[in-house]
């Protein structure tokens, strides 16, 4: 497969985790962390005498829970171990298929929350000997929402088991779930929260009157093969995916909206490079693992910090190198100082081309003045709980 040394994160890992403790691993994007744990559970999986759902592998998004469950496959297409992914988001005859197959059994289980508490709730998922418990994207899980659908699905095992937590960042509620779920974990810390060196970063200061102008402009005139914008809502993405294509753009929008089957041919065109500019919310910042993506744009800055070590890191994979570009209204710049002073790095503010008129300052220790309501007029001797007059 290409494998020639062990990265970084797959050195330190997989001899703790062939050592059967539980570990706790914090690591950049695209720096391996799939193979740090599969590789080890899978030689532990041949040695086993009595094979039965061995592995299960809790991931945040359908994207992700196929994306590994493809990289096993590859991994694992010699040794005979099998795996299925399950996650919500299909017909019933996807549901129906999952089952079958977990029914038939298989080594390893690449699923969702939401599905696999379905699953558990109706009996259909058997857990008595299971032996390794995978969390991958732990923070985005948290982010999500699913710390108690974990600590649920965590009621299901049984309490001899391998417990294995691997993120890309490291905030307090990681903390507060390993300390719930994992026994006397190892620590890796492999360069918490910065984006690989690989990465060209760079923003522009801009009015949102000047944001699809200049995005224009970049793809345009850029000579980037493969590229990824993140949008903040879904509502964004369809408005921007629009506006690109009237200027004669080949874009396409990934959202929640989309069925799973549009979903999955827009991902499989961007990976086969017949898509070349795809448009997303942060649902596309995990589990998109596609080779030479030359350019991430931020068309809104993220809502915080982590994200944005999330989003970039989806160029420059493996080693790879790769450009990243944040468009910063006057609105978003306190937001952006605090991701530069989570990375330790100040990111150059490149010009705006002469045609786009002038750009905002970069002021982010002013904060933005509040808008009033026009109906109420500010009065020191109104009400102490609103500060306002009636009228």
């Amino acid at each position: 497969m290409g494998y020639a040394k062990p990265t970084p994160i797959q050195e330190q890992a997989i001899p703790i985790i062939l050592q059967n403790k539980d570990v706790i691993a914090c690591a950049q994007t695209g720096t391996g962390k799939t193979a740090a744990y599969i590789l080890p559970v899978l030689h532990k999986i041949i040695h086993t005498d009595h094979r039965h759902l061995n592995t299960l592998v809790i991931a945040p998004t359908r994207e992700l829970a196929q994306q590994i469950d493809q990289q096993i496959e590859g991994f694992a297409y010699f040794t005979g171990v099998s795996s299925i992914p399950v996650y919500g988001g299909g017909d019933g005859a996807t549901w129906d298929q999952q089952r079958k197959a977990l029914d038939h059994g298989a080594d390893i289980v690449i699923a969702t929350p939401g599905r696999l508490i379905a699953l558990l709730a109706g009996g259909t998922v058997k857990l008595q000997h299971l032996k390794h418990l995978i969390l991958d994207e732990a923070d985005r899980m948290l982010d999500m929402g699913f710390f108690d659908d974990i600590v649920r699905i965590i009621s299901y095992l049984p309490a001899e088991r391998q417990t294995l937590l691997f993120s890309a960042t490291m905030p307090p509620r990681i903390r507060q779930l390993a300390n719930k779920i994992l026994n006397h974990p190892v620590e890796i810390n492999i360069s918490i929260a910065k984006p690989a060196e690989g990465i060209l970063q760079q923003a522009y200061l801009v009015y949102d009157t000047q944001k699809v102008a200049l995005l224009r402009k970049l793809l345009k005139e850029g000579a980037y093969s493969s590229v990824l914008i993140f949008a903040s809502t879904k509502e964004n993405v369809k408005k921007l995916d629009q506006t690109l294509r009237k200027a004669g753009l080949p874009v396409r929008a990934f959202h929640s909206d989309l069925e799973q089957t549009e979903r999955e041919e827009i991902m499989r065109g961007f990976k086969s490079k017949q898509i070349n500019i795809i448009i997303g919310t942060d649902v596309l910042s995990r589990g998109i693992d596609v080779e030479g993506i030359s350019l991430v744009v931020n068309f809104d800055v993220p809502p915080d910090p982590e994200d944005y070590v999330h989003r970039v890191g989806r160029t420059a994979r493996a080693e790879t190198t790769g450009t990243a570009i944040t468009f910063i209204n006057d609105k978003d710049q306190r937001k952006f100082s605090s991701i530069e002073n989570m990375i330790g790095a100040t990111i150059p503010k490149l010009s705006l081309p002469e045609s786009m008129g002038v750009a905002p300052l970069y002021q982010p220790e002013i904060r933005p003045k509040k808008t009033f309501d026009k109906k109420r007029t500010p009065h020191k001797g109104g009400s102490r709980s609103s500060g306002f007059r009636r009228r």
